[in-house]
């Protein structure tokens, strides 16, 4: 309601980056679907967006030419001598890509899920799991049962419950009828043996810790500062709710995104990166927006570049 009625904004630029002329990635010919030979220049080190009705080619545009000739350019695969056969190479759908040596690497941040299986979460994606795995295998409990970090991880046999394999649930095959997850009678749904769950961290056991939201994580382990930055990084695109073993199939598409960028954001450099997505708003609140525009901005100063197709008029408010 504050939104609508104008009281908040999601974000206001305040300057907007001057373009670089010597840093930018320059588009000759591209055509495909409705593109017909058409010149783009797109100017790196900022947040661009790339805006249009439906079918005029954002989408064509950004992935089936720019993203495909920067992928060919970074395989730097020579040039077949002969036209090849049908169905083997796809011709590239632009005359030449200027500038890709100026681009390391570029990074598709897209709203697919970040793991099929309940074992994925969003710790295991940040590689903070490492971490809390060793912190665990540290303590005094964890020596004497001469358990190592390997012990605290659900993806491997070794303290992980073996009738569901660190799932938390059993599938039950219905005959005619659509299959049924339950509860591991086994473990209860802790994922972990009892004798795991009998070591404890400052009174947590690790199915206690990965029930920890990132918030409530963050004040639990204030004096690991390594983990703790891992963490701030998800609580600053605005998922400090989720918990720290939340399965990764119960995000939705925007918070699968929004890990994705947590994980970028927590790399020391992102130095010629160049990121791109698609319509990152879509089903977004108006205070989601304005920390995913928190996040572009954070990825920039930190070396990289946000190459965005947007409807979104606050998203092309903030554009460089």
């Amino acid at each position: 309601g504050s939104y609508l009625r104008g009281e908040r904004v999601t974000m206001q630029p305040v300057a907007r980056r001057s373009v670089n002329t010597k840093r930018m990635l320059k588009v000759h010919g591209a055509t495909l679907h409705n593109l017909k030979n058409l010149d783009v220049e797109i100017p790196l080190g900022m947040l661009v967006a790339v805006t249009g009705v439906s079918g005029s080619g954002k989408s064509t545009l950004v992935h089936d030419v720019l993203y495909r000739a920067l992928e060919a350019a970074h395989r730097a695969e020579p040039e077949p001598e002969e036209p090849e056969v049908a169905g083997a190479r796809v011709a590239p759908a632009c005359r030449r890509l200027e500038g890709a040596e100026r681009v390391r690497q570029a990074v598709l941040v897209d709203q697919s899920p970040i793991g099929r299986t309940p074992r994925s979460n969003p710790i295991t994606y940040i590689k903070a799991f490492d971490i809390v795995r060793g912190l665990f295998a540290s303590t005094a409990d964890a020596r004497r049962y001469g358990f190592t970090p390997g012990h605290f991880s659900f993806n491997v046999p070794g303290g992980r419950c073996e009738t569901c394999q660190g799932d938390g649930t059993v599938t039950v095959e219905m005959q005619f009828l659509a299959d049924v997850e339950l509860v591991c009678d086994e473990c209860k749904g802790k994922r972990y043996k009892s004798s795991v769950l009998e070591v404890h961290y400052r009174g947590l056991n690790i199915y206690d810790v990965l029930q920890l939201t990132v918030k409530e994580a963050i004040t639990f382990f204030a004096d690991v500062p390594r983990l703790v930055a891992k963490l701030r990084m998800l609580d600053q695109v605005g998922l400090g709710y989720l918990r720290l073993g939340q399965s990764a199939t119960t995000l939705s598409g925007g918070e699968a995104q929004r890990v994705k960028l947590a994980a970028h954001l927590g790399q020391a450099s992102c130095e010629r990166t160049l990121f791109i997505l698609d319509e990152p708003t879509t089903g977004l609140h108006f205070d989601d927006i304005a920390m995913l525009l928190d996040a572009f901005q954070k990825l920039i100063q930190n070396g990289g570049s946000v190459l965005v197709i947007e409807h979104n008029l606050e998203v092309i408010r903030n554009a460089d």
